[in-house]
């Protein structure tokens, strides 16, 4: 049998009878660590970007950014002793801590993406950028952080939306922008990928078609999701809705704003045009569709609480198991479109129908 790319060797031509012929007992040994300029053996050499360490090995040895690596790790810890203590303290630590402890961490996962994404691009990675799990991390303290600042000086203006359909748009605003700047920031801004390898682009073929169908695809989910709820909460807690209570119709107009329109952008260009896009160059598109659907079901549930631990958890796998299948779907059409406008049209619609009907009835 002939190597690719090597020109076949008389020795291994086989005979007029089928039988390899006997090598020449003079031929010359081949050597795989000579050198083929110099003709002297030489020890094989490694990659040196094929040896650096990973995120998760502490060492500044071999790194391309060290530096960033250092402020990640070290922010990241400092800002995780500071927040959590501050989350089970029952107010006992001040909030102008916790806030700082947010910044912290803020920083520190940032910089840990930045990292993140520098080392794997001087690897060579199949998706040069940070983890879609390290980027979403830094996502919540950033979030967090924009949704106080805009609540102060919302404050100084006289406006408390608090938890009402208004304040709900503003949280959903202030993620979009929480997204899309990180991503700007450690995606885009490193070079791992440009926006339009990342969704923002015309769908493959015919693109109004596409968006069309991603719409029309959400209303057998809708059906399939609620009769899933029907079947979950014959067993397990059901979970609160996610909107707040709207009690007239300014308020659902509101509401129907938030989670049809602002919401589907952030978690599309998120969920399916970044994390999605990540696993999909690494893992292939089976595999990047299932854990793609899986993380956006499983970040739909870290808000829940309940009275009892078990409430809390049954109250989650309601959440996690009506998400699975309009998830599958949504990674499926962005793999099967690389756009995040069908996907888009498909979220908005299955989110935005149930409002539409309760809109109907006010």
């Amino acid at each position: 049998m002939t190597s690719a790319g090597r020109p076949p060797d008389p020795g291994d031509v086989a005979a007029d009878d089928g039988s390899p012929r006997a090598a020449r007992a003079d031929a010359e040994p081949r050597n795989p660590t000579r050198d083929p300029d110099s003709g002297s053996d030489a020890l094989p050499q490694t990659d040196p970007a094929s040896t650096r360490p990973g995120l998760r090995t502490f060492t500044i040895e071999g790194r391309a950014a060290p530096g960033l690596f250092v402020v990640g790790w070290l922010a990241s810890l400092i800002g995780v002793g500071i927040v959590i203590p501050a989350l089970t303290s029952n107010g006992a630590i001040p909030a102008p801590l916790f806030l700082l402890g947010l910044v912290v961490l803020a920083v520190g996962l940032v910089a840990g993406a930045g990292s993140q994404a520098i080392e794997r691009r001087a690897r060579g990675a199949p998706f040069p950028g940070p983890s879609p799990f390290l980027l979403f991390g830094a996502v919540i303290p950033t979030a967090l952080l924009l949704s106080v600042a805009v609540l102060f000086v919302l404050g100084v203006l006289g406006v408390r939306p608090g938890n009402s359909p208004a304040g709900a748009l503003v949280s959903q605003a202030l993620l979009l922008v929480a997204y899309a700047g990180l991503i700007r920031l450690t995606v885009v801004g490193t070079g791992a990928a440009s926006w339009g390898e990342l969704g923002l682009r015309r769908p493959a073929g015919e693109g109004s078609s596409a968006i069309a169908f991603g719409a029309i695809l959400a209303v057998p989910l809708v059906f399939i999701s609620g009769l899933l709820a029907v079947l979950l909460v014959q067993v397990f807690p059901a979970p609160p809705s996610p909107l707040p209570e709207a009690s007239d119709r300014a308020g659902v107009l509101l509401n129907l704003l938030a989670a049809a329109v602002v919401a589907p952008i952030g978690e599309e260009l998120f969920f399916r045009g970044f994390a999605t896009s990540a696993w999909l160059r690494a893992l292939g598109p089976e595999r990047a569709i299932v854990r793609g659907a899986l993380f956006f079901a499983l970040a739909h549930v870290l808000t829940l609480s309940g009275d009892t631990f078990g409430e809390a958890l049954g109250q989650a796998i309601v959440a996690f198991g009506v998400r699975i299948p309009v998830a599958l779907a949504l990674g499926w059409l962005f793999v099967r479109t690389r756009s995040i406008y069908p996907t888009i049209a498909l979220h908005a619609t299955f989110n935005g129908l149930p409002l539409l009907l309760l809109l109907l009835r006010t």
